[in-house]
């Protein structure tokens, strides 16, 4: 069954919400009267003509909030023009200074504490497309798992949601976050929350302008739940957790072009020649095919440069495997040194003449669980040494394979898998 709410093409998003539960994200004390409310702007009396499908909250504690907060933004609407737009529910709202975390960034807040999809989606054109945003980070689902709506009619309504915004703007970015951890105690169960993200995700299968953020896999404990010391009421997320947001989502902002990146004057060591010249793909070739002169993206965007470095982006099946390997092959034995960067859980790959170094997340992905020196979210250095047909690896001086054979001759590739990982400084030191 297909859900829509308007009657236009489809549209792409941001985020994917999780909310508060109760009145302590109201703003206005319980025993007020509810204001008169401006045209719009007040949650609907009933669910008569609304678009989608499940709850719409209606106690006295959020409509107070939801009035509250979204008479505040008509209000500064014409400051809002052109922002980031951070939409969602309680998680979201409690993102204080939001605009700190990424310096230079316009953003507009447009979270509400107990908000569902189905909330987000009546509210979307005032609250989100009136401002004519530059993009949209979304995180919204959790509430509607707590109001006992089934994932498939959340993820319905998240999927009028990206319609609604690619059809407001065919090429606008949109980041979707994965519903964060919760637990079985607050009505919001592991296996229906994976049910829910795994939904969402293939929302993106025909929607190029819509990156998926793993937030779930960042978050969630041995047994899939929030952890404590991150979510102290195994819902909401502290100071640390809000950190860890922030960091897994600048990456992506920064290959969206949204966010600038730190510049990189690095000069290959003695004897080491670049791979990549940080520009565009010269030297390297697409699934055994040439690429243009000047490339700077193969054809399906699944390698792309930026801010010079060579960018896997995420992909939008569960498996989608593709290989961009150098022209030239690599006889002798030689020393490759790279650093790499990975969104939560992504997976890529090195290949050494042929044969795949696995290069991810180690410590989500695997397999390298119990590395003590990698950098979560960070920039982590790879070195692959080959010596007679034989190669070794490390992470940050951490060996992570001893010796595996490689062929006598061969390219260097790079693999795309899932998720994001980022490659910069690649540079090769052949022996003599």
């Amino acid at each position: 069954m297909t859900f829509r709410v308007f009657p236009h093409p489809r549209f792409l998003l941001l985020l994917t919400t999780l909310s508060l539960g109760g009145p302590a994200g109201s703003l206005l004390p319980a025993q007020t009267a509810l204001p008169e409310a401006a045209p719009g702007l007040a949650i609907p009396a009933t669910d008569d003509g609304l678009a989608g499908r499940g709850p719409i909250r209606r106690m006295d504690w959020f409509q107070r909030l939801w009035l509250e907060r979204r008479t505040g933004w008509a209000a500064r609407k014409s400051q809002d023009q052109g922002a980031v737009v951070f939409l969602g529910d309680s998680i979201t709202q409690g993102w204080s200074g939001l605009g700190g975390v990424f310096p230079g960034l316009k953003v507009a807040n447009r979270g509400i504490s107990g908000d569902t999809t189905r909330g987000v989606l009546y509210r979307l054109r005032e609250d989100v497309l009136s401002l004519q945003p530059r993009a949209v980070v979304l995180l919204i689902g959790t509430n509607d798992l707590e109001e006992m709506a089934e994932p498939e009619i959340a993820s319905g309504n998240v999927e009028l949601i990206l319609d609604a915004l690619q059809q407001h703007q065919p090429t606008l970015p949109v980041v979707l976050c994965a519903v964060f951890p919760s637990a079985a105690s607050k009505k919001r169960p592991s296996d229906k929350i994976i049910r829910l993200n795994q939904l969402l995700f293939a929302l993106l299968k025909e929607r190029p302008q819509v990156t998926f953020l793993d937030t779930w896999a960042l978050f969630a404990g041995d047994k899939g739940d929030a952890r404590a010391e991150e979510f102290p009421d195994l819902l909401h997320p502290n100071a640390r957790a809000y950190l860890k947001w922030g960091r897994a989502l600048r990456p992506i902002l920064e290959t969206l072009q949204l966010v600038p990146a730190w510049p990189d004057d690095f000069a290959p060591e003695p004897g080491f020649v670049s791979l990549f010249n940080g520009r565009d793909l010269s030297g390297w070739s697409y699934l055994d095919q040439p690429l243009a002169v000047g490339s700077t993206a193969t054809p399906d965007d699944r390698f792309v440069v930026r801010h010079g470095r060579l960018v896997v982006t995420v992909s939008r099946l569960l498996r989608a495997y593709a290989r961009l390997q150098t022209v030239r092959t690599y006889p002798r034995d030689f020393e490759l040194r790279l650093e790499f960067r990975a969104s939560p859980n992504a997976d890529s790959g090195v290949f050494v003449r042929g044969p795949q170094l696995q290069c991810r997340d180690f410590l989500l992905a695997g397999p390298y669980l119990d590395l003590q020196r990698y950098r979560p979210l960070d920039w982590n250095e790879l070195v692959v040494t080959v010596r007679g047909g034989l190669a070794r690896a490390t992470c940050n001086g951490e060996v992570l394979v001893e010796a595996f054979p490689v062929p006598a001759d061969g390219p260097i590739g790079l693999e795309s898998d899932h998720g994001q990982i980022e490659y910069r400084r690649i540079r090769l030191k052949e022996s003599p």
